[in-house]
């Protein structure tokens, strides 16, 4: 298992064959603008095992996803979606897969937890609580 800036074991994820190629080609367009946050994406989405569609995708965290989450640190629970970076309103609790604490959640599981850095470069942790289907378009 890998281990994370801190040292910690980072949890095992899974990531859709679809979210992959999507989310593969916008960390790579986003190297340039988002360096740290596009490398980190680019990490966790090589460490993932992908699934594909369907029951087996059940249960984790990907693109629409609504997830509760507590942030160890501080022990505050929020609920977010996770979504694409020209979805995001964080008035509206939708999340972009390109902030440090989106990529963070992609792919963990109900009661996993994982270290990761804000943007100024602070540690913190966070504990999935729930994992809600997308909802239908």
């Amino acid at each position: 298992m890998r281990k994370n800036a801190g040292g910690a074991s980072l949890p095992p994820i899974k990531v859709t064959a679809e979210d992959h190629e999507r989310l593969s080609g916008l960390a790579a367009a986003a190297m340039e603008r988002m360096p740290e946050v596009a490398a980190y994406l680019a990490d966790e989405l090589d460490r993932a095992q992908i699934v594909r569609s369907g029951k087996a995708t059940l249960g984790f965290v990907r693109m629409g996803c609504r997830v509760e989450f507590r942030d160890d640190t501080t022990g505050k629970v929020q609920a977010v979606t996770l979504v694409y970076p020209g979805e995001a309103d964080i008035g509206e609790g939708r999340i972009s897969v390109l902030t440090p604490v989106g990529a963070a959640l992609l792919g963990l599981s109900t009661g996993q937890s994982i270290n990761w850095a804000t943007r100024t470069g602070v540690a913190k942790r966070l504990t999935v609580l729930d994992v809600r289907e997308p909802e239908p378009a």
